[in-house]
């Protein structure tokens, strides 16, 4: 049995699902257990002890959830459907939760046994009003104990059973495991990976926000150095066995996390010391890529001004597979802006990105991203209903108007926060989160070191394409009035295509290095940044830093928004990210490399994605070199971070015609990948109509 393709294609099925978790807890926690009424980490408990361990053929990483509920459980849900929407509408939405990485390292070195330990010891001094907390925590801790307890007595009574004597060798090892991890600190290669799976697993399990399940796994190319080291060392493992755990390790997260999100790791950058982290582990991680070829995990290499040039060459090797992976970190800027933010510059060297580009502390931090989105075209055509003396004037007009949303929307996240931190808990999580133990505190109530919240401002290239061609034609020219452009464009340029088409190919356009326009998307930036600073969200550390990428939200913000100044048509998608309009860049790569640079990325720390696409012709070996060349020119500049896709239109179309034979197919979307044949309509043409780039 191939183990790794026969395990890849169960991924594209997805038989397994959370619900019979969420069945198990609320029928305690909504008051059909003694004891167990609202009381958060009894239910859980529960949920835990009852659940049915899963192990697949092939499987040496295990945890995942449950088959589908009975009949009869599932009719009790539909049953009490109404009192669970309730209860979660209760604890009010916002943020962004899951878009993060725990504390692996004290996980690894201390086991959730040692980690009991440390809450006795505060619970022994505490005030009396944190022991409930604290208990909530240990109910949860012990509730993950059970649950790897049954995947150890399932592995043993499979091993009792198994006739081939390789996979009984197998099952045997997983049982042992699952006896010592995560109970107690890991003491091989393998145990570090399973420990670090299953307690990922468990954390997404958060019956009050189902929809979590995103959790990053921060360096493990930092973490898991030690064990493996010392595995080779004794001879105890191979570098193949090694790369086969951690292939597995991350066919686990494409069973665990929805399409259309986004779940990784990062790997390189620099670690607390400021050393260069370049090691086996940083090849291997990347390698996953190719060998599983899946749409998760999501991995960003950081890349330092001293990072081995190897690293860089690999990560472009694979991308020209088609893979859409690994995406290219600046971790010299990254690190800039978080000591920017106040980060001791130790900590500012372990961040991730927590989904698509946001970058958060790892194992520190509660922090909402993409909270909310905000659109800025539709700003504009909010402040088109009037004339305006100069171009200066329409331009307050349209800071006015943002300055003004920025605040609403910072209220309202914070009111969000409030009623989370009343009504909401996450105890599994806040044992792996720094300063929740130490405070007594949940996450939800500010126990995390880091409270941010980060608001991201989508179709920026738009706005500045629009703001362009409103100031030619209305205030240079004089050949429209404001009135006659917002007709224009209500009509959808019914009636003015020609004024259309010398508006996309006459007039300047952000990213063709034109200082005209570029200029202005700098001033928006610097704009945005310095009035996120006025405003402090509640807890420690509490900032608001802004973005500048939109997963899917150029796309959506497209289908609501009528046409723009900018030539575009009313319902197509905005620009992504951070580079210029789809099919914009008419001066090559090097051009929208520079427009792109010509502002400061260190500050939006909230997360900057530039898109860029090459076509197949891109892939003979000194084209590699090119585009290597063009991603070190970005990162030399002070870009933030590369995502690339290699791919011609002709695959993509035929995807379209057949996605059976291409639902492998990954592509680079808004900041995160996803499978093309699972793009609605709109988002494959947006995909397709970018600019490729030949080298």
């Amino acid at each position: 049995m191939d183990r790794i393709a026969y395990l890849r294609e169960k991924t594209f099925t997805k038989n397994r699902e959370k619900r019979p978790f969420y069945y198990h807890f609320y029928k305690h926690y909504l008051g059909e257990a003694d004891g167990c009424v609202g009381h958060y980490g009894k239910a859980f408990y529960h949920a835990m002890s009852t659940m049915a361990p899963i192990i697949d053929k092939g499987e040496l990483v295990v945890g995942q959830y449950a088959e589908a509920m009975t009949p009869s459980e599932n009719a009790e849900w539909e049953a009490r459907i109404h009192d669970i929407a309730l209860e979660q509408a209760r604890i009010a939405g916002g943020g962004q939760d899951s878009h993060m990485a725990i504390d692996y390292e004290k996980l690894l070195s201390k086991g959730i046994r040692g980690i009991l330990d440390e809450i006795a010891g505060y619970m022994a001094t505490c005030p009396e009003e944190k022991l409930a907390f604290y208990e909530h925590v240990c109910l949860c801790l012990e509730g993950v104990l059970v649950h790897a307890g049954h995947y150890a007595d399932l592995a043993e009574d499979m091993a009792a059973e198994e006739s081939d004597p390789v996979r009984k060798a197998e099952l045997t090892r997983i049982g042992a495991t699952c006896r010592r991890v995560p109970e107690f600190p890991a003491e091989s290669f393998y145990e570090a990976v399973q420990s670090v799976h299953f307690v990922t697993y468990c954390i997404s399990l958060n019956p009050f926000r189902p929809h979590i399940q995103q959790f990053q796994l921060g360096h493990p190319d930092r973490y898991l150095l030690p064990y493996y080291q010392a595995d080779l060392a004794k001879e105890a493992i191979t570098r193949e066995e090694a790369q086969l755990l951690l292939d597995l390790l991350s066919i686990q997260m494409n069973l665990r996390v929805p399409n259309g999100l986004s779940s990784g790791y990062m790997v390189g950058g620099r670690d607390r010391n400021g050393k260069v982290v370049a090691n086996d582990l940083t090849g291997m991680l990347m390698q996953v890529i190719d060998d599983i070829r899946l749409v998760y995990p999501s991995v960003g290499l950081c890349v330092t001004g001293d990072t081995p040039r190897n690293y860089l060459d690999q990560a472009v090797e694979i991308l020209s597979h088609g893979r859409s992976h690994p995406a290219i970190f600046n971790d010299d800027i990254i690190t800039k802006g978080l000591v920017s933010y106040g980060i001791p510059e130790a900590e500012a060297h372990d961040y991730i990105h927590s989904t698509c580009v946001e970058i958060t502390p790892c194992g520190a931090s509660n922090v909402w991203v993409a909270s909310p989105y905000t659109n800025m075209p539709g700003i504009l055509l909010e402040e088109m209903g009037r004339e305006y003396p100069t171009f200066d004037a329409l331009v307050e007009a349209v800071l006015s108007n943002l300055d003004a949303r920025i605040k609403l929307n910072f209220e309202n996240e914070n009111a969000l926060r409030a009623v989370r931190a009343k009504n909401s808990m996450n105890p599994l999580l806040s044992a792996f989160v720094k300063d929740c133990l130490a405070k007594g505190l949940d996450i939800e109530a500010g126990g995390a070191r880091y409270n941010w919240i980060m608001p991201s401002f989508v179709g920026m290239a738009n706005l500045v394409d629009a703001l362009y061609a409103l100031r030619e034609l209305v205030f240079e020219t004089h050949e429209f009035t404001m009135a006659q452009m917002k007709a224009v464009v209500e009509a959808n340029f019914e009636g003015n295509e020609l004024l259309r088409q010398r508006i996309l190919h006459k007039i300047p356009k952000y990213g063709n290095d034109d200082d005209r326009v570029d200029a202005l998307f700098g001033f928006f930036t610097n704009h945005i940044i310095a009035e996120c600073e006025k405003y402090t969200p509640m807890f420690e550390n509490g900032r608001l830093i802004p973005s500048v990428f939109c997963w899917i939200m150029h796309a959506r913000f497209g289908t609501e928004t009528g046409a723009t100044p900018d030539g575009r048509p009313a319902g197509f998608p905005l620009g992504d990210g951070s580079g210029p309009c789809q099919g914009r860049e008419m001066m090559g790569p090097t051009a929208s490399v520079i427009s792109s640079t010509k502002w400061s990325h260190h500050k939006l720390i909230g997360g900057v994605a530039a898109n860029m696409k090459f076509s197949k012709a891109a892939l003979g070996q000194a084209s590699l070199a090119t585009i290597r060349q063009i991603v070190e020119t970005y990162l030399q500049r002070g870009g933030f971070e590369m995502q690339i896709n290699i791919v011609d239109a002709e695959t993509l179309r035929a995807a379209k015609a057949n996605p059976e034979a291409y639902k492998d197919l990954v592509v680079r979307v808004g900041g995160y990948s996803d499978y093309f044949v699972k793009l609605p309509p709109e988002m494959q043409e947006e995909v397709l109509l970018r600019t490729a780039h030949t080298v």
